[in-house]
C-alpha cells in the first residue's frame, strides 16, 4: 500500500499551473491564511492590482530554522506589488524543514504541494515565472525542492544556503545565490562556495552574489534577487 509519505519521499511535487475558469476579473488582495495547516498554517500574499486576466509571477518563500510563515513572506513582500508577484509562504511541520529535521522528504513536501494546488486553482500564475526561495534552512530546502522540481520551478532564490540535496532531478531552473562573507551561522566556505561550483558543473545557470555581512539578507541583495527573477529569461524545460 502506497502512503502519502511514500508518494512524496523523493521530494516530487504534483501541482501544476493551469488556466482558471469561471472567475471574476478582480480578486481580494493582501495577506490571507491558507487554511491548510491548523496552528502552523501558511500565508499567501496577493499583490495590489492582481487580476485573473493578467497572470502573476509566483514565489514560494521558505523561512529559516525555528521560523514561521511570516518570516518567509517578509523576504520579498516589499517588492510584490511593484512586480506583480504572488507570494506563497508555507510553514514547516516541525521546527525546520523535513529533509533537515528527519533526514527525509515527507510532510513538508505534501503540505507545499497542497498549498500550490490551492494557489493554482484560485489564481492565474505565469508558468514562466515560478520561483522557490528562502533564507538559511529555507534556502537549503528551496535548493532541494527547486532542483528536484525544475519542471515546475523556473527559478530558485537561495539567500545564505547551507547545502543542497536531491534524490532525483527534473529540469534545470536558474539559481540565484547570495551569502555574507562574515556569516558565522552557515559559513560561506563550506556552504555557498561549495554549492555554487557544483551547480555550475551540472550545467545550471547561477547568479552568485557575495556581500560583506553576516547571516542576513540585506535589502540590496533581496532586491537584486527579485530583479534577476523578473528579468531573467528562463530556459524551456
Amino acid at each position: 500500500m502506497v502512503t502519502e509519505k511514500d508518494r512524496y519521499k523523493t521530494g516530487r511535487l504534483t501541482a501544476k499551473p493551469a488556466p482558471i475558469k469561471g472567475q471574476e476579473v478582480t480578486a481580494a488582495t493582501g495577506i490571507e491564511p491558507l487554511g491548510l495547516g491548523g496552528t502552523k498554517d501558511g500565508l499567501l500574499y496577493v499583490p495590489a492590482g492582481y487580476a485573473h486576466d493578467r497572470p502573476s509571477a509566483l514565489a514560494v518563500m521558505l523561512h529559516g530554522a525555528g521560523g514561521q510563515a511570516q518570516h518567509g513572506l517578509s523576504l520579498l513582500k516589499g517588492y510584490a506589488d511593484e512586480h506583480n508577484i504572488l507570494l506563497l509562504a508555507p510553514a514547516s511541520r516541525a521546527a525546520t524543514w523535513d529533509i533537515i529535521a528527519s533526514k527525509s522528504f515527507g510532510p513538508d513536501v505534501l503540505y507545499i504541494d497542497q498549498a500550490l494546488a490551492l494557489v493554482f486553482a484560485r489564481y492565474a500564475v505565469d508558468a514562466a515565472r515560478v520561483a522557490i526561495g528562502g533564507f538559511s534552512d529555507g534556502a537549503s530546502y528551496a535548493l532541494c525542492l527547486g532542483l528536484t522540481n525544475g519542471d515546475l520551478f523556473t527559478h530558485i532564490l537561495a539567500f545564505s544556503p547551507g547545502f543542497s540535496y536531491t534524490v532525483e532531478r527534473h529540469g534545470k531552473p536558474a539559481v540565484f545565490v547570495s551569502h555574507g562573507t562574515q556569516d558565522q551561522v552557515l559559513p560561506i566556505d563550506p556552504c555557498s562556495r561549495c554549492i555554487v561550483p557544483r551547480l555550475l558543473h551540472q550545467g545550471i545557470r547561477v547568479e552568485y552574489k557575495e556581500f560583506v555581512g553576516a547571516h542576513e539578507v540585506p535589502g540590496v541583495v533581496s532586491r537584486s534577487g527579485v530583479e534577476w527573477f523578473m528579468q531573467d529569461e528562463a530556459e524551456a524545460v
